[in-house]
């Protein structure tokens, strides 16, 4: 894990070198102030040397003007270095994240994900900034002060570093509750942004329910386990500090104990106890500085530990011998599938299906029979348990995700529209996209005179997720992207079952012109608009119970005739 973390200071090594040099020179110039104040009430005043004294005064202002530069550059360039770690991180994480399974997105939350890259690498970010700073400052300044206040008294300053071991043991110690505890306070962070995120981007339907008192509710159990688990982490570094503060406040009781006594007995001048005091009380300052860097360990670990489970995350597999699959003619081929979201939770059963190149099938029947799984293996999103999928013959297991995707064509009932504007919506069919093309698209999909009905045209802001538009243009909108994309293979997944009558029959025309020539493959809820399907699958307990046209299922009187008739009679 250690050596992991250091590899991100790779690429900002010179910035990461230069700044801890500057820390260095730092603890240098702290070291001087009571070098020099001992000089001073040893030699100068009793000698009377003004001379020396302003002289030694001067230097220490160069010095402490010198020491302003280098705590500046420590602060920005310092903070710099875990600023673009975080970013190299972040970047690395984003990247990750865009090539893994559906099944991961299954089972996380969004905000439980967002705590681990926004959260977590913040903390990450701190630590990598004043963890190595703060140490070595530490260590440069409780070395230096040791090693100088050895050539003073050898045996005084053993006994007070004496208590140095003390205070180690007793972090090493507090160390393993606190981790414990920040680790879990750490989840509950995530499941508190899961919650957050799921009651704002489902405001609408709370107020449309008038629910919000329920929401308030579920936001509460979140919040008092996070509340909890902060408890149990401030606990365990309330003991951590407490007991550290005594210590160190023992460490000047010792001080002045031991150096009086020595004073005393004429074993140190009276400069050398003021030397003493002087040194302990800056040395207070590098140990409450490792102090503080046992916590921010704690934080900063725990948040890359996160990190790294979720950078470890198996992602979307290829084939070693996966080919480009090219000049796409559309033949879809189901060979004996059968498919499991979950062990034990059969969802295909032994599914045969043969979509010839440029043929409609549609698929129907009852909710949670599989039809849009079948829709979601096409593209291998998820990886069969058995049988095969072909697509102009080739396995898709043995075809790159890229140029398998990018054949295929999505119309989905829930459009999913990125927050941007109207242009920037269609242009993701094809981001190579001209203005023209875009147009073009708009105009197929039955949207363009809408679109230039409004202020800002194709420019025009439509909030998150579309959430200014109605829900019939967030569809045209989503099949001009199609348009654009221009797949060999189309799905439409009840792409006009939340709609009017009157919405869906313009949408229907462009989805006939949509479908020309593309081997397509149709979920319908609403009978009525698949009747001229070059072939109608009826899928009823996860596997293939009827198939035919419209007017063979009809004359067959199976589950397909009982549900046309019944949203017959129903229109």
């Amino acid at each position: 894990m250690f050596k992991r973390f250091v590899s991100y200071y790779k690429p900002h090594k010179k910035i990461f070198i230069l700044d801890m040099m500057a820390a260095f020179m730092i603890s240098i110039c702290d070291l001087v102030y009571p070098v020099i104040t001992r000089n001073m009430l040893n030699v100068y005043i009793p000698n009377q040397n003004l001379r020396l004294l302003v002289t030694s005064a001067l230097i220490l202002l160069i010095i402490y003007l010198l020491k302003m530069g280098l705590t500046y550059f420590v602060d920005f360039m310092g903070h710099m270095v875990g600023v673009n770690m975080q970013a190299d991180m972040r970047k690395e994480v984003f990247n990750h994240l865009q090539k893994l399974p559906f099944t991961y997105y299954d089972e996380h939350e969004t905000g439980t994900i967002m705590s681990r890259i926004v959260n977590d690498l913040m903390e990450i970010s701190e630590l990598a900034h004043h963890g190595p700073e703060d140490l070595f400052l530490s260590l440069i300044m409780m070395i230096g002060a040791f090693i100088y206040l050895c050539t003073i008294n050898l045996s005084l300053t053993l006994i007070i570093f004496a208590f140095i071991p003390i205070l180690v043991f007793f972090s090493i110690k507090a160390r393993k509750s606190m981790q414990e505890a920040f680790k879990e306070s750490r989840v509950q962070v995530g499941v508190i942004n899961a919650n957050l995120n799921n009651a704002i981007s489902g405001i609408r339907v709370s107020k449309a329910f008038n629910n919000a008192h329920y929401e308030e509710e579920k936001f509460l159990v979140g919040n008092d386990a996070f509340v909890k688990a902060r408890k149990k982490a401030y606990r365990a570094m309330a003991k951590f500090y407490s007991g550290s503060g005594f210590i160190i406040d023992l460490l000047n009781v010792v001080v002045l104990l031991a150096g009086g006594y020595y004073t005393f007995h004429g074993w140190i001048v009276f400069g050398d106890f003021v030397s003493y005091m002087l040194f302990i009380n800056m040395f207070v300052t590098p140990i409450k500085k490792l102090i503080g860097f046992v916590e921010q360990l704690q934080s900063g670990a725990t948040g890359f530990e996160r990190f790294c489970e979720l950078l470890d995350t198996p992602i979307e597999e290829e084939s070693e011998h996966a080919v480009e699959l090219e000049n796409v003619q559309g033949h879809i081929e189901f060979d004996h599938v059968s498919f499991n979201y979950e062990e034990g939770k059969e969802v295909l059963k032994d599914i045969n299906l043969d979509i010839q190149q440029g043929k409609t099938v549609a698929l129907v029947g009852p909710s949670g029979g599989g039809k849009t799984t079948i829709c979601h293996l096409i593209p291998h999103f998820y990886p069969l348990d058995q049988g095969e999928i072909r697509i102009d013959g080739k396995s898709i297991k043995d075809i790159t995700f890229e140029s398998l995707r990018k054949n295929i064509g999505i119309v989905q009932q829930d459009v999913f529209l990125f927050t941007g504007t109207i242009r920037e919506n269609i242009a993701y069919g094809n981001l190579n996209a001209s203005d023209e093309e875009i147009i073009e698209a708009a105009k197929r999909a039955n949207i363009h005179d809408v679109i230039m009905s409004w202020n800002d045209g194709y420019d025009t802001q439509i909030g998150e997720r579309g959430i200014k538009l109605s829900g019939g243009q967030k569809q045209r909108l989503s099949i001009a992207r199609v348009f654009l994309k221009n797949p060999a293979i189309l799905i439409l997944d009840e792409a006009t079952s939340a709609l009017d009558n009157a919405t869906e029959v313009l949408i229907q025309k462009a989805l006939d012109d949509l479908c020309k020539g593309r081997t397509t493959l149709v979920v319908a809820h609403r009978l009525s608009t698949i009747k001229n399907a070059d072939e109608i699958v009826v899928i009823e307990d996860h596997t293939v119970t009827e198939r035919g046209t419209h007017a063979e299922l009809l004359r067959n009187q199976g589950l397909y005739s009982k549900l046309y008739q019944a949203q017959f009679i129903q229109n």
